[in-house]
Order: structure tokens, then sequence, then C-alpha cells
């Protein structure tokens, strides 16, 4: 009876676990499901709160065609496609400068004890830590002198404050998580350095490197402040591009909320081809000793 008893316990245990599982799902869920529902709806419908309309694809076809029915102070044509592209450049731009300078640097802090290196992955840190508004007075004036203003590679380089650090401390515990047994074991066998860190190491933090690269591709993309005001015309992102639906006379949050559906489309995808390394990545190296 008291095995019995016990099964029965675990499995009301589970399922009411399972329902609470659902639920938090469906309320995290929730905001994207009526971001869908506000992108699908007319003008007219925009401040109502039914979940039954005519639904229709006019957002879509304005945020991506233009508008030739756009009344006065609204713009008739969105250059969401051109700033849609601008975000993938500086964003993808970002993560590989990133990832050239970043991997070799989690290797080092890792592997080589030298003074004041735990002082200098600090400082890494800080940067990211740094509120933006902070920098971002002295960085537009160097800009403006540089002619790094509204430049791709200017937004490019500004970036690295936001995905550089993450994927340095990322990375760092997973290179300290590797026996340096490995290292000498492919040195006996002939192995030069350089071929020990491409073939050997690279792949053991593969999980690492895929999860730190769409943390920092993430952070890039929702960036707002840096092109904001480093970019104008010739290098605005998608969330500075937002503003324009929103003018004196009328908000088009209908539109905008189109433009956040299609913008959450690259990162989704690169979760999902990454899935399989993403979770270990997420959680590897979370617990040593």
């Amino acid at each position: 009876m008291t095995s019995e008893s016990n099964t029965n316990r675990r499995r009301i245990i589970a399922i009411v676990s399972d329902v609470l599982l659902i639920v938090y799902f469906l309320f995290a869920l929730f905001p994207i499901f009526w971001m869908v529902l506000i992108s699908l709806k007319s003008t007219d419908e925009l401040f109502t709160t039914q979940f039954v309309f005519t639904p229709t694809l006019d957002n879509y076809q304005a945020i991506l065609f233009g508008d030739t029915r756009a009344s006065a102070g609204v713009v008739a044509k969105q250059e969401f496609p051109r700033n849609f592209l601008n975000s993938l450049i500086v964003s993808s731009g970002a993560v590989a400068v990133s990832l050239v300078v970043g991997v070799p640097a989690a290797y080092a802090l890792a592997r080589y004890n030298f003074k004041g290196k735990e002082n200098l992955a600090f400082t890494f840190l800080s940067f990211r830590f740094a509120p933006e508004l902070v920098v971002i007075i002295p960085l537009s004036v160097l800009y403006r002198q540089l002619g790094l203003y509204d430049t791709y590679f200017g937004i490019i380089w500004v970036y690295q404050l936001v995905t550089l650090p993450l994927l340095i401390w990322v990375l760092r515990s997973y290179f300290e998580d590797i026996s340096p047994d490995v290292e000498q074991a492919a040195m006996i066998d002939g192995y030069p350095w350089w071929q020990i860190f491409w073939r050997v190491l690279l792949p053991l933090v593969r999980p690492g490197l895929a999860a730190a690269s769409l943390l920092a591709f993430v952070f890039a993309w929702n960036n707002f402040i840096f092109p904001l005001v480093l970019g104008a015309s010739n290098v605005q992102t998608v969330t500075v591009s937002a503003l324009g639906y929103i003018s004196s006379a009328q908000a088009f949050f209908n539109r905008m909320a189109a433009a956040s559906v299609i913008s959450s489309l690259p990162q989704i995808i690169l979760a999902l081809s990454i899935q399989r390394y993403l979770i270990r990545g997420l959680s590897f190296g979370a617990v040593k000793g």
C-alpha cells in the first residue's frame, strides 16, 4: 500500500509540474502571440482586444514594399528591407570580429598565468557592464573626427563593447574545463601549436562557440543606443527604424509589430539551426569540480 501511494503521489506531482510548465510556457509566449495578432490587424481594429478579427497582410506589404496610401507625416516608402540588411551586416560582422579576437584572448586567459591577468579579464567584463550612455557622447565626437560616423566599420567596431566581453568570458570557462593533458598528448604526437588549437581545442569548445555566438548576435541585433547616435541613413538598423512608424499624427503599432515579427526571424532561425550545440553550450561548464 505504501509503495502504491508513493507511486500515485509521484504521478500527481509529475502531472501538476507538467501543467505548471505548460501554463508558464503559454504565459511566456503570450507577448509574442499578441504581437503577431497586432501585426495582422488593420488600423481601425488596432486598439481592440478581440481575438476574432479579419486578418490582413497590409502591414507586412507596407513595410516591405511601401505604402502608396500613406497619409501626411508618414513616410510613403519604408526602408525596412535595407535596414534589415544593415542589421544583418553589422551584427554578423560584430560577431565575426569578436570570434577572431575573443577566441585567442579567452584561451590566453584560461591557459597562461601572467601579471595582471585577472585585472585584464575584469576590464573586459566591465566594458559589458558599463552603461552605454556613459560612453556614447565621447564616442560620437571621436567617430565624427575619425570619419567613422554612419559607417559599417564604425558600428561593427563599437559593437565590440557588447559582443567581445561576452565571448571572452563564456569561452574562457570552456578552455579552463579542458585538461592541459590533451594539448600535451597532441604535442607528443608531433602536432604544432596551431594545429592543436584548430583541430583539437576548437572542436571541443564548439558548443560554447555556438552559445556565445548566438548570444552575441542577439545582443548586437537588439542594440538601440549605438546605431541611434553613431549611425544615420546609411547604416540605420531595424531597432532604430522602428521609430519611423511613430509620427506626430498617429502611431502605427501594427506596422511596428509586423517589423518586429520579421526582425525576430534571424534570431529564431539561428537558434534552431544550432540547437543541438546550444543546449549543451548553455549548460556545459556550469558546474565545476
